[in-house]
């Protein structure tokens, strides 16, 4: 007879619970995951990676549409996009087999279904419409001291822009298009609505996007923001910002879109397709938070420094347990908590260092405050630019737009924010985060040597620039 009991059973096997259980397992942990759809969660099969991979295929298709400025030729260019989602797709397969044999790797029990909580310390798994992994548990009545809860989340539907899988699509229907469409409207302008709207663009489609806020992107600085618009409009994505989308009267192969433009006007856009990115929603539901009182807040949990709930022995993390709804600050929420549980007394989780990337054309990184908030908590602050035009690298690179945008607190030298726009930014943010969480100042990072050439060297430029020494702009 399989096992039932375990110390500590985590519900949902995305990027936050899989590392969980992983970090229980050497923890010496008897350790068990449930979970009823895709090992590796909507990250890893729907999210962060498979667009990557389609954003990857935009990027070269991009580079080929431009190989004369680098001296090269190319031929009848053109794309086949059942290929471009057939990789797409194989790159999410082999991540979830490594999750798989990460779980055997570790002896971690994957139990197959869908987790309801009937009391502290008891679960009920129902069976799931997914078939299994080889060597999963089934459903049935399951024990554990500690109950983390790591559901995730899934896209919000507002009321008259209902995905219908059709026509209006989701994340989930726009990474697997069985055509092309030669028209978009995208509605909602964040990191997702970005990097979709940046993708069909580049691959020739006919892009709208609309934004009920007065900034895209809107939780990144806003001159950054107002760059990466200025990137986006130049390659000819039409955005419409202060609007929003009224009314979506669906044709048998098309929608016509009725926009408030925000001023009192209106006006009707006709489009293939539809993509709603009008964020998250924590999956909070089935789980018998109710009957258990665990206090929930606009569908996420609520818990303290230690992803502890209101109710003793079950917890939470990353997206369900609230923003930044990131694979990365679930991963490290994940850890915060088991190490919690086994009183290693760690560090609760500083907000304000969770980087965050938007994949698009130009890339987006950030990390801390941006500038209109240091302002609004009373910084006295300096800030610091450094265009991507006065780089080497980046102009032999041939992607020479682009921005470093830091800011200091004038009275300590203590970096509070750091922000970009331009080609590998996402790459570059860590720099800028591992100085955050040491503490450094901008004395020790205008003393550290940055290789040259390279892009790194504008991170240290642009703190140069912000206290009036910069060298080579």
């Amino acid at each position: 007879m399989a096992d039932t009991s375990f110390d500590v059973l985590i519900i949902g096997s995305g990027p936050g619970g899989y590392v969980t259980a992983i970090r229980s397992a050497q923890l010496g942990f008897k350790t068990a995951i449930v979970e009823k759809n895709h090992l590796g969660g909507i990250c890893l099969n729907w999210g962060c990676i498979p667009t990557k991979a389609l954003l990857r295929s935009a990027e070269i298709y991009n580079y080929l549409k431009h190989a004369k400025e680098f001296g090269l030729s190319v031929d009848k260019l053109s794309y086949d996009p059942a290929a471009v989602v057939k990789r797409s797709r194989a790159v999410s397969k082999r991540l979830n087999e490594g999750v798989g044999f990460l779980m055997k790797k570790n002896k971690i029990s994957v139990i197959w279904g869908a987790a309801e909580i009937d009391a502290p310390g008891k679960v009920t798994v129902k069976p799931s419409k997914t078939e299994a992994p080889k060597g999963a548990l089934g459903p049935g009545a399951y024990q554990a001291k500690h109950i983390i809860i790591a559901t995730g989340a899934r896209p919000r539907a507002l009321p008259g822009l209902e995905p219908d899988r059709k026509l209006i699509w989701t994340y989930f229907e726009a990474m697997v298009p069985e055509a092309m469409p030669k028209s978009l409207l995208v509605v909602g302008s964040g990191a997702i609505g970005i990097e979709f709207a940046s993708f069909y663009r580049t691959l020739g489609a006919d892009v709208t996007v609309v934004e009920i806020l007065p900034q895209i992107l809107p939780v990144e600085d806003a001159e950054i923001a107002g760059f990466a618009r200025k990137q986006f409009e130049k390659q000819g994505i039409k955005i419409m910002t202060g609007a929003k989308v009224s009314k979506l009267d669906k044709q048998a192969n098309g929608v016509t879109a009725t926009i408030d433009d925000g001023k009192g006007g209106t006006q009707t856009l006709s489009v293939d397709r539809v993509i709603s990115a009008v964020g998250v929603v924590g999956n909070v539901e089935g789980l018998g938070l109710e009957k258990l009182g665990v206090k929930t807040d606009r569908s996420t949990i609520v818990i303290d420094g230690q992803c502890r709930t209101n109710v003793p022995g079950i917890y939470a993390i990353g997206d369900v347990a609230g923003p930044p709804m990131l694979a990365h600050k679930a991963e490290h929420e994940g850890v915060i908590c088991i190490e919690a549980i086994k009183g290693l007394n760690p560090h609760a989780l500083d907000k304000r260092l969770i980087p965050g990337c938007t994949y698009c054309t130009p890339q987006i990184a950030s990390v801390g405050l941006t500038e209109a908030a240091a302002k609004e908590k009373g910084y006295d602050i300096r800030v610091g630019r450094f265009p991507f035009a006065a780089n080497g690298k980046a102009i032999a690179l041939g992607e020479d737009q682009g921005m470093v945008k830091v800011i200091f607190d004038k009275k300590t030298g203590q970096l509070l924010g750091a922000h970009m726009v331009g080609a590998e930014v996402t790459e570059l943010i860590q720099g800028y985060v591992v100085a955050m969480n040491l503490e450094t100042t901008e004395e020790e990072l205008m003393h550290t040597v940055f290789p040259h050439p390279t892009l790194s060297e504008m991170m240290k430029e642009a703190v140069l620039d912000a206290y009036g020494r910069v060298l080579n702009a």
